[in-house]
Parts: C-alpha cells; structure tokens; sequence
C-alpha cells in the first residue's frame, strides 16, 4: 500500500509537511525543548531520510540518525494532520526498525513530546515494544520530553 523510500529533501510536499512538523513542535514545547530537525538537520551523513507515499500522494515521513555504530535514533516522525490514522506512520516505523537491524544496531531510541497531543505517539511506539528510559545521547532530562528505547536483535 505504501511506496516508502529514501527522500532526497527537495520536494516541495516534503518541505511542507517538514514545516508542519516544526510548527507543531513549536507549539506544544518551548523552544529549548524542540528537538526536531529541519532541512539541514536532515541531510546530514548520519541520518537517513524517508517518505512514504500512495496514489493520494505524501502520507508521512521518517528519519534514522547512526549516534553510534550500534545504536540509531528515530526522528522525523510526521504524518500529515489530514492523513493521521491511516497506517502511514506504523509502516515508517517498521520500516526504521527492519533497517536499524540490518545494520546490526543493538538499540533503537527516540525523543518525543510529554503533551498529552503526543499520547498516541507514546501508544504506538509501546505496541512495537519501546520502554520508557532515561535521555540518551546529548539529551538531558527535561519534563517537555519523553524519552524511550527499543533493545534489537540483529537481522
């Protein structure tokens, strides 16, 4: 149902629902509690960057970032307002996790919102197995985050 793929960042339906994104997160955190990545943020060589779409057009977004050569981070979580609870975002992130095991990661992390606008994110992530933990990487504790991780096996 989904062609997911990698994005190479220049489409406008992609910068769009990259600005929804941040417009949102700027919305429900402070400032010094957004942790979303714009375009710049995106093309770096650390993070891998993909769309999913289907006959309608871009139905949501994912990105994997390596922090280390076992251990990556799941960012750019987004499905469009207009395409939420349709399957987009399940099958991005089952997507990031089958790649996070290819490349032989042992541990697969996330930041995310504590604003009850982000519970269903928390649902989900939950129902693929994450577990609430301490921040991770450069992250520090902040009460405008929810941080969460998913131990791998390899491929």
């Amino acid at each position: 149902m989904w062609r997911i793929e990698i994005d190479d960042l220049t489409r406008p339906a992609v910068h769009a629902l990259l600005a929804e994104h941040l417009q949102d997160m700027h919305a429900l955190s402070p400032a010094e509690s957004v942790h979303a990545l714009n375009l710049d943020g995106l093309r770096v060589p650390e993070v891998t960057f993909w769309t999913a779409w289907d006959d309608v057009g871009l139905a949501g977004s994912a990105a994997l970032k390596q922090l280390t050569p076992r251990h990556g981070e799941v960012k750019s979580m987004r499905t469009p307002t207009a395409r939420r609870r349709q399957g987009a975002g399940r099958a991005l992130l089952v997507h990031v996790i089958d790649e996070a095991r290819r490349r032989g990661y042992q541990r697969l992390s996330l930041e995310t919102g504590s604003h009850p606008a982000f519970l269903a994110a928390h649902r989900m992530y939950e129902k693929f197995g994450f577990q609430y933990c301490e921040p991770f990487g450069d992250y520090r504790e902040d009460p405008n985050s929810v941080f969460m991780m998913l131990l791998l096996e390899a491929a």
